[in-house]
């Protein structure tokens, strides 16, 4: 038996218990595919993400992301939450790390800065790792039955429900009124038959509301085809295509701004993303995930050496830091 240590962190907030929860294995050399998989269905959170070393000695670490249902090639909230964690150890696999560390995963390189104020590591931002793809058109009538709405519930004149990543994919679909997004209710059933975008379990619908038509300003949640976590608290990647789209759709060529993207105050877990977009000659090319994060807990897992990992007894210090 050996002992693993694992930490959470809540992200894109500054008050514990709010904003998306993530657990980081910071070393997780040890553990083969299917203990991370175990790992990170025992936590159930939206995200569990572990890290190894680099490939490429030119970056810094490697870092993997599961579901409780899958593995996923990226999410903004693990690398914002794992650049907190790395911003505040200073040090991994025995190399010094810097104001900017590069994170490998499968939809490629992220780079993420760390932020600090006083001295004080409070979050960071990081820039996503593949420029924004806009996908096909999504019946509205199939989106309105995923959100247990109407068709007269979407406001269609923008855009019709639509399809655009940044590294995952999500459906874009706006709302008329945030009164209409408080009365969405995710329709797991229809998740999956509705259309075949959602056959993937990778992909979710992302519902958004202009605050007061402001523009930079956005209500949001997101519903994952995922038996296990039918709704997600804070989502950095679909705020990060939703924010490229908006942008995208401006007449302006040239453009760099920011817009907020305010999600999960529906469950209790509110948070609040900062989405940086450039726009040059009318293409977006680059768009960033900022967030706060904030440390909850620290513990050890019992690791079985000849078996996938399991909890059968975890001593958690699990104190507040």
């Amino acid at each position: 038996m050996s002992l693993l240590r694992y930490m959470t962190v809540d992200v894109f907030t500054q008050t514990r218990f709010l904003g998306n929860p993530l657990v980081i294995i910071p070393d997780s050399r040890a553990l083969a595919e299917a203990d991370m998989r175990a790992i990170a269905s025992e936590f159930n959170y939206s995200e569990a993400a572990f890290i190894l070393p680099a490939a490429d000695p030119a970056n810094d670490a490697s870092i993997r992301i599961f579901t409780p249902d899958e593995e996923i090639p990226f999410a903004g909230h693990p690398n914002v939450g794992v650049a907190f964690v790395l911003g505040q150890v200073g040090r991994l696999f025995g190399r010094q790390l810097h104001a900017t560390v590069r994170l490998e995963q499968a939809a490629g390189l992220v780079v993420a800065t760390i932020l600090r104020e006083g001295g004080t590591v409070v979050g960071a931002r990081v820039l996503a790792p593949q420029v924004l793809q806009i996908g096909r058109y999504i019946d509205p009538g199939a989106i309105a039955s995923c959100a247990s709405l109407d068709v007269d519930d979407f406001l269609l004149d923008t855009h019709l429900p639509i399809v655009a990543t940044v590294g995952l994919p999500f459906v874009l679909a706006e709302l008329n009124d945030l009164e209409t997004l408080t009365k969405a209710r995710p329709s797991i059933e229809h998740l999956f038959l509705a259309d075949e975008v959602f056959r993937s379990r990778r992909i979710g619908l992302f519902l958004y509301v202009k605050e007061h038509g402001n523009h930079l300003r956005v209500r949001a949640r997101m519903f994952a085809s995922r038996y296990r976590m039918a709704e997600d608290p804070v989502t950095g990647s679909a705020a990060a295509a939703l924010a490229g789209l908006m942008i995208a759709r401006r007449p302006e060529p040239d453009l760099h701004t920011h817009v907020w993207v305010q999600q999960g105050t529906e469950i209790g877990r509110e948070g609040t993303v900062e989405v940086g977009v450039r726009k040059v000659a009318g293409s977006v090319t680059e768009i960033s995930i900022s967030g706060r994060c904030v440390s909850v807990m620290e513990g050890i897992i019992h690791l079985c050496l000849f078996f996938a990992c399991s909890f059968e007894a975890v001593t958690a210090s699990a104190s507040c830091l």
